[in-house]
């Protein structure tokens, strides 16, 4: 048993069963026992999964050079800034260092209260809470987490809120019955939070993810845990042990980005920003080392991105006040 499962347990116990957005927060970013804040690290051949972030410095060079390209597309603003959304162990920190460099943290750093360049985003959007609704009867009920016989279990509740309902029939209208659908509002509320700060320039996420027409594929919901590089559909066990993540609605994040003053610029894989990226010499500044054993090493992180990672995820760019 988790020093979560006592806390969640006891919570249920005295008030109920619980959203499983509260259940997934707690989880995840407890202050003592969150998933990402343990003194433990999730992350790399010894941890429960890797990140292209872990593929340094390739994967680093890359991104400050698309970064850099942005900046180039601006006139060179001086004033550009590089603020990174789930920064973590920072270790992309190296790579940017020739930008103006702000770590942001979901529970902390800030973003500065105005500013111009990139907003970087590389699996934040995943790894926000989410609310699980089920289709049921004609309409979105929401499920909750109880707690019964030593284990956590599904709850069917209520009707889903109001802000919920929009967002599911806006999306997938027609479901089958007992379809199951995550509903990310904070990822919608955090490109608000940078809507309202950049003032100009780009935001780049890269994550898992679907669009809307793509909904369909996935009647029982993405929700996984990870643990020990093996992907677990249940995500109730062992709560702060093991990652839980959900797939992100691009389609919900370009709506909204829109309706905020962006201009969708273009979604697509990641081996394709990867390539537009690597194509201007030829992968050249990326592999560059001093042995032929760093090259090489460096050409097995390169290969990792672009046939591994760079097919399962995909970029989303967005530009405000800029030129296409």
């Amino acid at each position: 048993m988790t020093p979560l499962t006592a806390v969640l347990a006891a919570e249920i116990s005295a008030g109920g069963p619980i959203p499983f957005r509260r259940f997934m927060e707690t989880a995840l970013y407890h202050p003592g026992h969150g998933y990402y804040r343990r003194a433990s690290d999730p992350f790399g051949k010894d941890g429960d999964f890797f990140t292209a972030e872990q593929l340094q410095p390739v994967f680093g060079r890359l991104m400050a050079a698309l970064a850099g390209s942005l900046r180039d597309k601006m006139g060179g603003a001086p004033e550009f800034s590089l603020v990174e959304l789930g920064a973590g162990r920072m270790e992309m920190a190296p790579a940017f260092s020739a930008f103006n460099y702000i770590p942001v943290e979901k529970e902390r750093g800030e973003m500065p209260e105005r500013f111009t360049g990139v907003v970087f985003a590389n699996e934040f959007f995943d790894a926000l809470p989410v609310d699980l609704l089920a289709a049921r009867g004609g309409t979105w009920r929401e499920m909750l987490v109880g707690w019964r016989e030593d284990r956590f279990h599904w709850v069917e509740g209520d009707e889903a809120a109001p802000r919920q309902l929009e967002y599911a029939r806006r999306y997938l209208p027609a479901p089958e019955e007992g379809t199951l659908l995550e509903v990310n509002l904070d990822a919608l509320e955090w490109l608000e939070r940078v809507a309202s700060r950049l003032e100009r320039g780009w935001v780049i996420a890269i994550d898992y993810g679907y669009t809307a027409r793509e909904l369909i594929r996935f009647p029982e919901g993405t929700l996984m845990s990870y643990r020990r590089h093996t992907a677990l559909e249940d995500v109730l066990s062992e709560p702060g042990g093991r990652d839980i993540t959900a797939h992100v609605n691009f389609t919900a994040l370009m709506d909204r980005a829109m309706e905020l003053g962006f201009a969708h610029t273009r979604l697509e894989r990641l081996v394709q920003t990867l390539m537009t990226v690597g194509e201007k010499d030829q992968f050249a500044s990326a592999l560059a080392a001093g042995s032929d054993a760093e090259r090489t090493r460096l050409t097995l992180q390169l290969k990792t991105l672009l046939f591994g990672m760079g097919e399962t995820f995909r970029t989303l760019l967005l530009g405000k006040n800029v030129r296409q």
